[in-house]
């Protein structure tokens, strides 16, 4: 008896995978992001609150192309994680567990983070 042939790589840029695996996927680099950037927020207040040079200083650091980018990378993982989050809620509640409402709710995730970020970005730029 002989074994099937294995494959000798595995290419992930070829395998497709459906919109609520992605939106999980995404659920979860967001919430990275929103983790590894936590300081920023506290130590922002903190500064701005300080002395009328440390509100100088967040204001034109705040001015920086990078530094927004930045934040509305930020924006985006909040919102994206935000909506997720409550589809998740959701779904364990059983509501939306049948396959065309979770593929309904994975775009509506996907395109309510999208928008509104961008809406907020131009605000922001």
């Amino acid at each position: 008896m002989t074994a099937a042939p294995r494959p000798k790589y595995l290419n992930l840029f070829e395998i497709r995978q459906p919109v609520p695996a992605v939106v999980s996927i995404l659920h979860r680099v967001s919430g990275a992001l929103l983790f590894l950037f936590a300081w920023a927020l506290p130590w922002a207040l903190q500064t701005l609150l300080q002395s009328p040079a440390g509100f100088d200083r967040v204001v034109s650091l705040l001015d920086h192309w990078l530094v927004k980018l930045l934040a509305t990378s930020l924006l985006w993982a909040f919102l994206h994680h935000f909506f997720a989050g409550v589809r998740f809620l959701l779904l364990d509640l059983h509501v939306g567990v049948g396959l065309a409402s979770a593929r309904a709710s994975s775009w509506a995730v996907l395109a309510l983070s999208l928008l509104l970020t961008a809406a907020i970005g131009v605000a922001l730029w």
